[in-house]
């Protein structure tokens, strides 16, 4: 809650500003990488803008202007970063930096000297850093940002196999536990249809709300971009030179393209949203319900395999053949897991099978018991 009295609140945001110079001086220190030490130290030097202009009105108010003593977590950081790099804390500088997006709303004094602005641009250069780096930006990190060692296949057949997997998981599961329970072949087919039905409805809702959501959070940011595009080009013109700087561009160069691309009115959007939000404007995430529905078309092509048998069969012969040809998909779901993460095939594939396995033997021993007391 911002406080009552103007002089205690402005002695609150000198204090909150010094206290991310620090931050950012420690960060500066810790940095290994020239180019993101310098856009540290940058970052630094806006804040001890900010906590001068709150200084100043403190003078004005006839307060004194507070002493300033580092926190236990900033010293706490500065230890971490010292010792692992700043890296290591990037992840928690990020999320702070988030909040303080919001810090001066309804403070009209921050407005007038630019400084939600400059929180947002800081916040949103910390995001593409935490990003970026995961641990800093030399060697093999560096070599993956130019390109060199990108993982291939990657997400769409992650998500592939994921939702095959947790199809085919859940409805053995249930089948087996049903036919734990000693009801009829065609009770069982009728529970894992019903089962692989709502299952799949449910990853397919799930999917659709969150790339939609995903979809409005990306057009909301467009647009403030675009806003902050049109009233603040110099800013923006800045922060995009900071991105390129941490992308191992060098300063003179990273200006030079970023005041060309701000010339260019067509592309100018274009590449903002890309280079500071990471999002393609014309994508925006896929398609809600494209998403939707390869969705339920996985987690439904799992899900099938273990209700087969009991369209035909009845009795242990059903629950038999059910079992086998789970293992079987289970085991062919570990190949596409091999193909995603490099694990050996029998590991992956092994280690799929008794998971599956292990999942389907406790609701089958539940079913037994439940089944055998209401019996």
């Amino acid at each position: 809650m911002t406080p009552a009295r103007p002089a205690e609140r402005y002695r609150q945001n000198i204090l909150a500003e010094r206290e991310s110079a620090a931050l950012y001086d420690v960060l500066a220190g810790a940095e290994k990488d020239p180019r993101l030490a310098e856009i540290y130290s940058k970052m630094a030097g806006v804040e001890r803008r900010h906590a001068e202009v709150w200084a100043r009105h403190l003078r004005e108010s006839g307060e004194a202007v507070p002493a300033y003593a580092p926190t236990l977590r900033l010293r706490l950081l500065g230890m971490l970063a010292r010792r692992f790099g700043a890296g290591a804390v990037l992840p928690v500088v990020t999320a702070m930096e988030r909040q303080a997006v919001h810090a001066y709303d309804g403070q009209p004094e921050a407005a007038a000297a630019g400084m939600p602005r400059e929180e947002r641009s800081h916040a949103r250069v910390f995001r593409y850093l935490d990003t970026a780096t995961r641990g800093g930006m030399s060697g093999a990190v560096m070599a993956q940002l130019e390109g060199r060692h990108r993982a291939t296949g990657g997400n769409a057949l992650r998500a592939a196999v994921l939702g095959a997997s947790d199809g085919l998981t859940s409805n053995l599961s249930l089948v087996m536990g049903v036919a734990g329970a000693a009801l009829a072949g065609r009770g069982i087919l009728v529970t894992g249809l019903a089962g692989m039905l709502a299952g799949a409805l449910s990853m397919a809702i799930g999917e659709w709300l969150s790339v939609q959501s995903a979809r409005e959070l990306f057009e909301r940011q467009i647009g403030v971009e675009r806003q902050e595009l049109e009233e603040v080009p110099d800013e923006e013109r800045e922060e995009l030179a900071l991105i390129y700087q941490a992308k191992g561009i060098d300063a003179q160069r990273a200006r030079e393209m970023a005041e060309s691309i701000l010339a260019q009115d067509g592309s100018a959007l274009d590449t903002l949203a890309r280079e500071e939000l990471g999002i393609d404007p014309n994508e925006l995430g896929g398609s809600a319900i494209v998403a939707a529905a390869t969705s339920f078309c996985l987690f439904a092509a799992g899900a099938v395999i273990p209700v087969l048998p009991f369209a035909f069969l009845s009795g242990l012969v059903a629950v038999a053949i059910s079992l086998v040809l789970s293992v079987l998909g289970l085991f062919v779901i570990g190949l596409g897991i091999t193909l995603t993460t490099g694990t050996p095939l029998l590991k992956a594939g092994g280690r799929q099978v008794v998971l599956g396995l292990a999942a389907a033997l406790v609701t089958f021993a539940l079913g037994k018991l439940v089944g055998g007391a209401l019996g």
